[in-house]
């Protein structure tokens, strides 16, 4: 996961209500934009962020819920479930996202970790793979019902750029109306998203979640996306977050591109070692964001083997070294650089490699 931080050069002009508060870039996850993005801090509901995602992992989204009186008694915000009904899991994440259901986030903890004790181990372990440094959380919706549901700025920032790597998330992220049936009734229940800079304020916005508790203040993760450039905005504690948020994106948008520093396909800078030259490819491009004036202070140094070739994935990916991407003299990323070898030499290399195996294990090369 590359995410580094520079100097952004139009942040004098971003001046944000919000005690914390953090832009990144989604693909890189360089971030742009930050201010006290470490403290840690109460996150309300933006915690079903996490409650989320770990439902639709769980592959149960087709599957129907039986709605406990646990749920139903949770308090705060709620998408008004009945006790005793059953309700497609896909529904209670529709319900979470839009109308921020505590009910909901309930009913999925005990659907899919078995309990809500079940549920907040598994959000903890979820955390830490994602690598959320400075987050517990201790219940599956934010209310303010533990002392150490905490997170940081920067850690949610981290977990809706995962949860935004999968598509069924940003599609239930980015919805403004959604339907579901309401048993016992002719009519459907209608779920608008609460989410103002997706349904009325901001063009350019695709997703994220609100959040408010008396204790943590306004909470609020959005994202936006403009041609191939998105982004995400994460503010704890904002009594102006939607403008906030828009400030933020509209400053990025007209500071930054997506520059594409490598290109995918053949490596044609390279003329030394003579065994490499028009052999050498890239399976993928590196693309960054960059300021006009950042983009005269990249570097990219290739780091070749100067023996044969490492297999990686059988004969016809073969490694030849890395190519390393520099802004600045800091390191910002770095892609494998392949090795097109001639029929010749994949025979030649496939011998080299048996004879080693084969003098490993002690067996004759021709037995």
């Amino acid at each position: 996961m590359i995410c580094s931080t520079f100097p952004f050069k139009a942040a004098a002009t971003i001046s944000v209500s919000a005690r914390s508060a953090i832009l990144i870039e989604q693909e890189s996850g360089r971030v742009l934009f930050e201010k006290d993005a470490h403290r840690v801090s109460r996150i309300a509901s933006i915690t079903k962020i996490m409650t989320a995602i770990l439902a639709i992992e769980s592959g149960k989204l087709d599957q129907m819920v039986k709605v406990s009186d646990r749920a139903v008694r949770t308090e705060g915000s709620s998408i008004f479930l009945k006790p005793g009904e059953k309700i497609k899991l896909e529904d209670l994440v529709y319900g979470l996202m839009l109308r921020s259901g505590n009910d909901a986030a309930v009913a999925i903890a005990e659907a899919v970790g078995g309990s809500i004790e079940g549920f907040v181990f598994m959000m903890n372990e979820k955390a830490e793979q994602i690598g959320m440094k400075n987050t517990h959380f201790s219940n599956p919706h934010g209310l303010d019902d533990h002392e150490n549901h905490l997170s940081t700025a920067y850690d949610m920032a981290m977990l809706t750029r995962y949860a935004m790597g999968n598509d069924t998330y940003r599609k239930i992220a980015g919805t403004k109306v959604h339907r579901s049936p309401d048993p016992g009734e002719s009519w459907d229940r209608v779920w608008r998203n609460k989410n103002r800079l997706l349904t009325e304020l901001y063009k350019y916005c695709t997703g994220g979640k609100t959040g408010y508790t008396k204790r943590a203040k306004r909470t609020l993760v959005s994202t936006a996306g403009k041609d191939d450039f998105e982004l995400i905005a994460v503010t704890l504690n904002a009594p102006d977050d939607w403008n906030d948020h828009i400030q933020m994106f509209e400053t990025a948008f007209s500071e930054y591109d997506i520059a594409e520093i490598l290109p995918k396909g053949p490596v044609k800078s390279i003329k030394e070692p003579k065994k490499y030259k028009g052999k050498l490819y890239l399976e993928r491009s590196f693309d960054y964001p960059l300021t006009t004036e950042e983009e005269g202070l990249v570097r990219v140094k290739y780091m070749l083997s100067k023996n044969q070739p490492e297999e990686n994935g059988g004969r016809d990916h073969l490694i030849a070294g890395r190519a390393e991407i520099y802004l600045d003299r800091v390191k910002i990323g770095s892609l494998p650089v392949y090795y097109k070898s001639s029929e010749k030499e994949k025979e030649s290399f496939f011998h080299q490699f048996k004879r080693l195996f084969t003098s490993i294990i002690g067996i004759d090369y021709y037995g």
